[in-house]
């Protein structure tokens, strides 16, 4: 977690963070709690917007995820770092592993440097 949290900060410095703990606004669990960083601001189809963290880093009973945001082709981070990333599942905005041993870390970095740089031209 410790390494991560490094990383992280090291693709976005001086970036927000947020800490989610998971439960929706009636106090019900929703999700694993999780810390984002950045800042993002989401647009829905109404036209209404929410911001929220560019990368999230959350714990799991089968080890990390790590959410990258801002990307509007959601095929492509699978395409681009779901091969050469190692032992991950890749979805259009996340990458789950088990431990840091099985995954390339300069990958992963690439991965969200990448995020940051698409949603600033959003």
């Amino acid at each position: 977690m410790q390494a991560l949290h490094s990383l992280i900060l090291q693709v976005l410095p001086k970036g927000k963070l947020w800490f989610y703990d998971g439960k929706n606004s009636e106090n019900k669990t929703v999700s694993n709690p999780t810390i984002g960083y950045g800042l993002h601001t989401i647009k829905y189809a109404n036209g209404t917007t929410r911001e929220f963290f560019q990368i999230g880093l959350s714990p799991n009973k089968t080890g990390m995820s790590v959410y990258v945001l801002g990307i509007k082709d959601k095929k492509y981070l699978a395409q681009a770092y779901g091969k050469k990333i190692g032992k991950a599942s890749v979805t259009g905005y996340c990458i789950r592993f088990k431990t840091l041993k099985d995954i390339n870390i300069d990958i992963l970095e690439a991965a969200m440097r990448y995020g940051v740089e698409a949603s600033l031209h959003d």
